[in-house]
């Protein structure tokens, strides 16, 4: 059972020694212990990779006196929502709808998020057989259009969870996608909850929040909440480390990219020494052994490997001499009547700098001469070498390939926007923007430059228009995640024709890490055209797929927990 009260006397309010398990660990209501001993008792059993939290916990101090080196003083604040005043908001879902969970494909579209997110994720099976429980419920935003799941919140009845005489409520597990294009998801998530418990009878609903994220503190003030002093408490393990033990210095300062290798190192007992934070350059060290990286690109990536990712008409020759298929190409720099004459042939092109990345310079789908020059020119702002390449109409798929395995495969789609009726086409660029920055750690926005405004252009649109309610626009034809462009794993579904592709480019380029770039009609068809190679692909974009895992198993094989069995004979 997911509720559970041991029957033991001398609980405060209650019943006594209460617990709910959510499946990443148990919420214990530490002011129903009988004694902080007891307390202490509970939080030593929990279980492995699991995150208990014991919420309500009427006297830290002593608490945490009585295990000072087994568990912590948790860095949030608890906010209450009083349901007796609280009144429904007006705004309505746009383009996604909540319900509660109903199925295990929900339950496995959650865990995508928690993972995203960096929250421990949950057994499908749990969500299914608790999906009737009456002390927990579970609501999922599903996007209209793809039927993915793009939001999640868990809310725990404490009435049923242990006879609360205070009629309460809490919120947990509040997560949105961070490919997720509509905005006000998690105020939704948190009103539906609300509205969920306050017609159930409940008195109150309260929440724990990082001190520090400003952002969610602001929504939940938004919304009626107040802070209130309730503490608490976690266990010290490897999944709370960054909230008890302080973090590297400069840590704050690393990428996301280069965050999660290191966490992943750390998790494994290998030595890391941050060089240079801004730029994302740090040292791994385990065993004697030594390696230097950039992110994902490591000393193991020869200067070769990576001169040929670099140049893009290198890349596309090694390829094709491997016997990938890829697109026509000739040189910016031909006459006028060459490259018109180009354009004739394929009727839609793409330019792009020959080096460069993060799709600087890069301009897709020009069918007029006047945007192939217009394009040509801004590319050798960038490069003073342009490629001018056919157009393949398609989706943008992107295949990490970690010591020639497909470790992940993800569709990335270009930016677009959703009009509300009244917000000009600027405004919800911006708004697009501030939620990618938030969702990547500043590292995705939509340029407001010349490509976007000559795909605005295309479609009679300029950055004052204003789109009617619920139409869309695409703001930019190119994916990258750079400019605001969303990711979408696929890994599962990817055809292996394009996986055998993908790996025999990087045999090609004799490369042990990199993300190959293809244009496909759909990532489960085989037909493609190759786009480029990337020697630093971003890791981080494609959680929950276990890229950084992979990326430290070669570089330390020895430090995975299943070749550290093997060495020990365990297995």
């Amino acid at each position: 059972m997911a509720v559970n009260s041991d029957s033991l006397p001398g609980a405060s309010q209650g019943e006594p020694n209460s617990y709910v398990d959510c499946g990443w660990g148990r919420l214990l209501f530490a002011h129903t212990y009988e004694s902080p001993t007891a307390l202490v008792d509970a939080i030593r059993r929990e279980g492995p990779e699991r995150r208990d939290i014991a919420f309500y916990v009427p006297d830290p101090h002593v608490l945490l006196a009585k295990a000072p080196q087994e568990i912590f003083l948790d860095p949030s604040h608890t906010y209450r929502l009083d349901l007796a005043t609280y009144r429904p908001g007006r705004r309505k879902t746009r383009g996604y709808f909540i319900r509660r969970l109903s199925s295990e494909a929900d339950a496995r579209g959650v865990n995508r998020i928690y993972s995203s997110r960096g929250m421990v994720p949950v057994s499908p099976e749990f969500f299914w057989s608790n999906r009737d429980n009456r002390a927990l419920t579970y609501l999922v935003a599903e996007d209209e259009e793809s039927g993915e799941i793009v939001g999640t919140v868990t809310g725990v009845d404490h009435r049923r969870a242990f006879n609360d005489p205070e009629a309460g409520s809490s919120l947990w597990c509040l997560a949105v996608d961070p490919q997720a294009r509509h905005p006000g998801i998690g105020e939704m998530l948190v009103r539906q909850l609300a509205e969920h418990y306050k017609a159930r009878g409940a008195a109150s609903m309260d929440l724990s929040v990082m001190h520090d994220n400003a952002q969610a503190i602001a929504l939940y003030e938004k919304l009626g909440f107040r802070r209130v002093p309730v503490f608490t408490v976690k266990r010290k393990n490897t999944i709370n480390e960054r909230l008890y033990a302080s973090p590297l210095a400069e840590y704050d300062a690393l990428n996301p990219y280069a965050r999660l290798i290191v966490e992943e190192a750390r998790r494994r007992g290998i030595q890391v020494e941050i060089l240079d934070a801004e730029g994302g350059f740090f040292r791994l060290a385990h065993g004697g052994r030594s390696v230097r990286c950039r992110e994902s690109l490591s000393e193991l990536t020869s200067a070769v490997a990576m001169s040929i990712c670099d140049d893009k008409a290198a890349t596309r020759r090694v390829v094709e001499a491997a016997g990938l298929k890829v697109p026509e190409q000739i040189r910016g720099e031909v006459d006028e009547a060459e490259l018109s004459a180009f354009l004739e042939k394929h009727g839609k092109l793409v330019v792009k700098p020959a080096r460069g990345e993060q799709g600087s310079g890069v301009a897709v789908g020009l069918t007029t001469m006047e945007e192939v020059r217009a394009a040509i020119d801004h590319a050798h702002t960038i490069c003073d070498r342009v490629l001018v390449e056919s157009c393949f109409d398609g989706e943008d798929l992107r295949l990490v390939v970690i010591d020639f395995k497909l470790v992940a495969a993800a569709v990335r789609r270009p930016p677009y926007i959703v009009g509300d009726g009244h917000s000009t086409v600027r405004d919800l660029i911006n708004a697009v923007s501030r939620r990618r920055a938030a969702a990547t750690g500043g590292e995705s926005r939509i340029p407001l430059d010349g490509e976007t405004e000559r795909c605005l252009a295309a479609l009679d649109l300029t950055y004052d228009s204003v789109l009617k309610q619920g139409e869309t626009a695409v703001v930019r034809k190119a994916a990258n995640l750079h400019t605001g462009g969303s990711i979408h794993d696929v890994t599962g579904v990817v055809h292996h024709r394009l996986v055998e592709a993908a790996i025999k480019a990087a045999r090609a380029i004799d490369i042990p890490v990199v993300g190959i770039d293809f244009m496909v009609r759909s990532p489960s068809e085989p037909d493609y055209v190759f786009i480029e190679a990337n020697e630093r692909p971003g890791l981080a974009n494609h959680e929950p797929q276990p890229t950084a895992e992979r990326f430290i198993d070669l570089l330390f094989p020895l430090t995975g927990p299943s070749t550290a069995a093997q060495a020990l004979g365990r297995i």
